[in-house]
Order: C-alpha cells, then sequence, then structure tokens
C-alpha cells in the first residue's frame, strides 16, 4: 500500500493547531493556529481580576518589606548562635586534608 501524494491535515494534540503535512518531503506546509480563548466573559470580571492581582501585589511588597525590616535582628541572632556553637564545641583536631593522607 503505497503514500498518497496528497497532503493531509493532523490537528495538534498540545495547541489544537491545524497542520497540513506533505507526505513526500514530511514537512509542514501550512499551519493554521487554534482559536485564542476569551480570558474574561466581560470587563467586571476582568476589572475584579485586576484588583485582586494588585491587593496580592500589594501583600507580597508588604511581607517583603516586613522581612527586610527584620532582617538585621535576623542575621544578628544567626551570628550569635553560630558564635556560641563555635565556643562550645572547640577544635580539638586538625582538619584531615588531602594531603595529609600520604
Amino acid at each position: 500500500m503505497g503514500l498518497s501524494d496528497q497532503p493531509f491535515e493532523v490537528m495538534c494534540p498540545d495547541c489544537g493547531a491545524m497542520l497540513k503535512v506533505d507526505p513526500v518531503t514530511r514537512s509542514v506546509i501550512a499551519h493554521t493556529s487554534a482559536p485564542k480563548k476569551k480570558m474574561f466573559e466581560d470587563f467586571g470580571e476582568a476589572a475584579k481580576a485586576l484588583r485582586e492581582a494588585d491587593a496580592r501585589r500589594d501583600s507580597i511588597f508588604q511581607q517583603s518589606v516586613d522581612a527586610q525590616k527584620n532582617k538585621d535582628d535576623v542575621m544578628a541572632k544567626k551570628f550569635a548562635e553560630a558564635v556560641k556553637k563555635a565556643k562550645e564545641t572547640p577544635l580539638t583536631d586538625r582538619p584531615l586534608r588531602d594531603f595529609d593522607l600520604d
């Protein structure tokens, strides 16, 4: 059973676009994009989504501002804890290096 020389159409399962394929050269000779879906049905829904996005963005910004305000205190506490841990566990043995093994 031989192949037909006529191009055939294939629908992309991922995006829904229509591809016209030439069987002889095995290449796409035409492409029709899938129709775009509407994000919102009306302007009211779009405006509501924008307000929610603004509120979310403001919340994230406020969290980052609060984190920056507390950053110095957190870093100072981490440093103090590391110093305390270093004093509690004195270094008795020298660390073993690669050239010490030979």
